[in-house]
């Protein structure tokens, strides 16, 4: 991502990780790293999402619903835990729990522990409702 998007937008890689680091100290974006430590963290993210999925609605009128789901789980967890990238899933919480986010007919993923499901009223097994994790800010 770093280079093509430097490329892109007509600067350097080194300016582009100081922007992104910028708009992330201001609370613009959120970036998730695969490995949320150490000298990766000087590196590019992986993903970069909005801080508050009220934000993608303000920017433009296409708004993926999948992206603001995971939007909305990000802002909500991170504030209080420590969340990365695992390599087959959206979410390591705390380097403990995989979890995943999507819509009712979600796909079971034999790496996760936990899905964050929208479109659902209440819960059972490992399927928690999307919107009960509001209730973690």
């Amino acid at each position: 991502m770093g280079s093509k998007l430097s490329e892109k937008i007509g600067i350097n890689r080194t300016t582009l990780l100081t922007y992104l680091h910028f708009l992330e100290e201001c609370g613009l974006i959120y970036g998730l790293h695969q490995n949320a430590e150490g000298i990766s963290l000087l590196q590019k993210p992986e993903k970069i999402y909005l801080n508050n999925p009220n934000l993608a609605f303000a920017l433009g009128s296409n708004v993926d619903v999948g992206n603001v789901r995971e939007t909305f789980f990000l802002n909500q967890l991170s504030s209080e835990h420590q969340l990365s990238l695992p390599k087959n899933s959206d979410f390591l919480i705390d380097k403990s729990w995989v979890v995943e986010v999507g819509g009712k007919n979600k796909k079971s993923n034999p790496n996760c522990d936990i899905y964050a499901i929208d479109t659902i009223e209440y819960g059972h097994d490992k399927r928690i409702p999307l919107w009960l994790f509001g209730f973690l800010y």
